[in-house]
Formats: C-alpha cells, sequence, structure tokens
C-alpha cells in the first residue's frame, strides 16, 4: 500500500511539473512570434489558446492514472 502511494505521488508531482513546463514553453513561443510578426497576434494567439489545453490533457491523465492507482 504504501509503494502506491509513494507512486501515486511522484506520478502526480511529475505531472504538474511537466505540464507547467509545457504551458511556459508555449506561451513563450507565442509571445516571441508576436513580437517578432505583430501583425500575426490573432492567429500566433488561437494556436495557444488551442495549444495550452492540449499541453494540459496529458496531466489530467496522468493524476487520474495516480488516483486509479492510490485507490486500487
Amino acid at each position: 500500500m504504501s509503494m502506491s502511494l509513494l507512486a501515486a505521488g511522484i506520478a502526480a508531482g511529475l505531472a504538474a511539473i511537466g505540464g507547467g513546463i509545457a504551458v511556459a514553453l508555449i506561451v513563450a513561443a507565442t509571445i516571441q512570434g508576436v513580437t517578432r510578426q505583430p501583425e500575426l497576434r490573432g492567429t500566433l494567439q488561437t494556436l495557444m489558446f488551442i495549444g495550452v489545453p492540449l499541453a494540459e490533457a496529458v496531466p489530467i491523465i496522468a493524476i487520474v492514472i495516480s488516483f486509479l492507482l492510490l485507490f486500487q
């Protein structure tokens, strides 16, 4: 039981770190793109709003799996 608690905690923590890094990279790339070509702001912002939820889907799935490990 204690090993599954440890595995669930590590999985949730790594998922949170990975999601944070992914979102930061997406937003940083969008800001760089807007500063280079301001006329593409709307397009880049739309792509960012699509990319951020996709990057957050993987950590959410990892947390669901860690909860499954936790309550197994």
